[in-house]
């Protein structure tokens, strides 16, 4: 499995892929991405949970409303959210859609194959909320990105996503009979309620709809459900699964299909991690587990309160083995909870157990939270349910590039 985005990842079969600068970012860096299938795709989404959505967000789930919607591309912009920006904002989103299907025709004049309609092209943006869409440069950027297709344009659409990220993201895997690949953006506005980021995940296998829904509800589940860098939630989020059968292997019987959803699983995974792992102002990966809880969802619950803790977060950025934050986020998450069955570990340091704290040498604790990547384990002695959560430190610099976003 290749989850390095420094490594050029091919596309699977049937794909081709863009990313350039069209000028909507200031600094000039690539901010428009384009990914095309030859071929009609079977389209799978989960969206923002967050009652506030930006018109590429309406847009989608309306497109995807019908079970046998096929899209055929996807553009994603960043630098602007065209969130918050009312009827314009809609019409811009169905603009960019119209612009995309008019460029691949011209780029295949004599080929029906491409004759495709604005409604099979998936839109995607990211970047700051309330502002419009700058058409003009999408128009002078569409044609430039269809011109520049390639099956091996996976890194730079990966780039031309980012946002306040510092590297771009890409996970794939090859099975020979089939691949999947995916990209994904992601560094703050991060909370595990639904899938807070923007991500495309392609394969070549042949999947029908109804099952291609439930293996991406079961990947998010385990995977962009699963990460936590501040607690918001944006209004942008989306993750967009597509099959396009390019490859010749349909998913049908039961070895199949728990081998791709196992696949699926695994890309999501190493994209969600590496989301949190370039968080803004992240010098701490931190992998979360709840165990003994009566159910998953109070093992959830419990974790959810410590992973997005201002105090809990802060404390691992200072290097501060201070379990009481734990114990008292897990104490005013709702569940209900037992103060004198928990036992907390930092790494290998027991630090709390039935209700005080225990012998633990403090140096030990301390060297624990030296780490650039620790584990923190709480069991909660009520049960045999459990979960994990990936989360990660808050750091001053994480102020400062959220005090200075717009600017």
């Amino acid at each position: 499995m290749s989850g390095n985005s420094t490594v050029a990842s091919h596309l699977p079969r049937g794909f081709q892929a863009a990313g350039v600068a069209a000028g909507i970012k200031k600094t000039g860096a690539p901010d428009l991405a384009l990914i095309v299938s030859e071929r009609d795709c079977v389209a799978a989404a989960t969206f923002t949970t967050n009652v506030v959505q930006a018109a590429p967000v309406v847009r989608g789930k309306s497109q995807l409303a019908s079970p046998r919607a096929t899209i055929r591309a996807v553009v994603i912009n960043s630098g602007c959210a065209n969130a918050c920006t009312g009827t314009a904002g809609l019409a811009d989103a169905e603009e960019t859609a119209r612009l995309v299907a008019e460029a691949l025709v011209r780029q295949h004049p004599s080929d029906n194959a491409w004759r495709i309609t604005a409604e099979q092209v998936f839109t995607m943006s990211t970047g700051v909320i309330g502002v419009p869409l700058p058409m003009d440069k999408l128009r002078a950027g569409i044609p430039a990105a269809a011109q520049q297709l390639s099956p091996q344009g996976l890194n730079e659409v990966a780039r031309a996503i980012m946002t306040t990220d510092t590297r771009p993201k890409i996970a794939s895997i090859d099975r020979g009979a089939w691949r999947i690949a995916g990209i994904a953006k992601g560094a703050g506005m991060i909370h595990p309620n639904m899938a807070t980021l923007l991500s495309c995940i392609l394969t070549d296998a042949a999947v029908e709809p109804a099952l291609l829904r439930e293996f991406l509800h079961q990947a998010v589940a385990v995977s962009f459900n699963r990460i936590v860098i501040d607690g918001d939630t944006s209004t942008n989020d989306t993750v967009l699964l597509l099959a396009n059968g390019a490859g010749g292997i349909a998913i049908e019987t039961p070895g199949q299909r728990n081998t791709f959803q196992q696949a699926l699983n695994d890309v999501c995974v190493n994209l969600a991690q590496q989301v949190v792992r370039d968080g803004e102002g992240v010098t701490k990966f931190i992998t979360l587990r709840i165990t003994g809880a009566h159910d998953e969802h109070m093992a959830d619950q419990v974790g959810r309160s410590i992973a997005r803790s201002p105090l809990v977060k802060t404390a691992f950025y200072g290097e501060d083995a201070n379990w009481g934050r734990v114990i008292a986020a897990a104490g005013y998450s709702g569940a209900a909870v037992d103060p004198n069955k928990m036992t907390l570990w930092f790494g290998p340091v027991k630090t709390f157990e039935a209700g005080e704290p225990t012998d633990y040498d403090e140096a030990d604790a301390s060297a624990a939270m030296k780490s650039d990547e620790i584990e923190v384990r709480l069991d909660l002695g009520l049960g045999e349910a459990e979960t994990v959560l990936w989360t990660c430190d808050l750091s001053h610099e994480y102020v400062t590039i959220n005090g200075k976003y717009r600017t």
